[in-house]
């Protein structure tokens, strides 16, 4: 009796059930997943240095009219974000960091998501237009939208390990933007605030990448340590350590930042050189981490990389906290 050949074909009525499941789960995304989208811990630190921007400048704002420019930021950072996830579904599917994303997990379609963020990228702008007729605020605000998902997700995050140094310009801008609503210009004291954060992405975003390359890796995205190795990617950390912490002091030269800033930009920039040169003499990336590990439970070798970023984070907020704060009781008292 002659075996009949097994059919490894799906039916079609099967296949269209598999959709259909798909379809529903998607359509089952809770709110929460949307929110997700926006990338909300990224957009809390775009909204922060985008106020920062605007209260130095020292313009008086109608207030109003300050928290329609902050609530476009906000959406123009979420849409960035939204649209960022639905173009790397795939991708953040390899990656521990993001695999549960809402579309890398499948609770929210590539469609959808480009949908949700190419409605907040137009509407953030037409508001920003609308509320600030120069259109400077506007255009700075569309740039950079159009800088992180197309320059920096679509070109160059998967050709080249230099993706976070020139894609990093994205996430610089929002002082700038915020800058530019309050007094229709973006003069250099603003591009300041610019080149601090400019120069701190790559080594608070590669102090995470040396303990997340397998990741990388795995995901096909050539990171400075899956391209370069661990040990130029700790040197290079050191070296924009070394150019960012005088440069985020310029701001006491110009009178931006006062006693309290030259504080703490000196004494935080030299904790950050510090911790960079414990990462350089370090074996941080060294041997890949592997399993399913939290972002922050790493092995012994890689601490002072999982250190350093902790810090940056703090670092930076910590910088533009100080100048919002010196200008608001500024404010106050005058």
């Amino acid at each position: 009796m002659t075996k009949k050949p097994v059919n490894t074909e799906v039916p079609l009525d099967v296949a269209a059930a598999m959709k259909e499941a798909y379809t529903s789960k998607a359509l089952r995304a809770s709110p929460g997943d949307y929110f997700q989208l926006l990338k909300p811990r990224v957009m809390s630190l775009v909204v922060f240095t985008a106020l920062t921007g605007l209260v130095i400048s020292g313009q008086p704002m109608q207030p109003f009219l300050a928290f329609i420019a902050i609530l476009c930021i906000a959406l123009g950072a979420g849409s960035a974000g939204a649209l960022n996830m639905a173009l790397e579904g795939e991708t953040d599917a390899l990656m521990r960091r993001t695999k549960l994303r809402p579309v890398a997990a499948g609770r929210i379609t590539r469609n959808d998501a480009l949908a949700f963020g190419g409605v907040l990228a137009f509407l953030s702008v037409l508001m920003m237009w609308l509320a600030f007729p120069d259109g400077l605020a506007a255009g700075l605000l569309a740039l950079t939208i159009a800088y992180y998902v197309g320059l920096y997700t679509l070109v160059l995050k998967r050709r080249t390990p230099q993706n976070i140094v020139i894609g990093g310009a994205a996430g610089a801008f929002p002082p700038v933007i915020g800058w530019a609503a309050a007094t229709g210009a973006a003069p250099w004291e603003a591009w300041i605030l610019f080149a601090v954060i400019f120069l701190w992405t790559p080594p608070h975003s590669w102090a995470l990448a040396l303990y997340t390359a397998e990741d990388y890796a795995k995901a096909g995205i050539p990171m400075m340590p899956v391209a370069r190795g661990a040990r130029s990617t700790r040197l290079q950390i050191l070296l924009y350590s070394l150019v960012m912490a005088p440069v985020a002091c310029l701001p006491i030269a110009t009178g931006l930042g006062g006693l309290l800033y030259a504080l703490v930009s000196v004494v935080g920039g030299a904790v950050f050189i510090y911790m960079a040169l414990r990462v350089y003499l370090s074996r941080a990336g060294d041997h890949p981490e592997g399993g399913e590990n939290s972002l922050y439970d790493v092995k012994k070798e890689s601490l002072p990389a999982r250190n350093l970023f902790a810090y940056s984070i703090f670092y930076l907020t910590a910088l533009f906290a100080t100048l919002l704060v010196e200008h608001i009781l500024k404010g106050v008292m005058s």
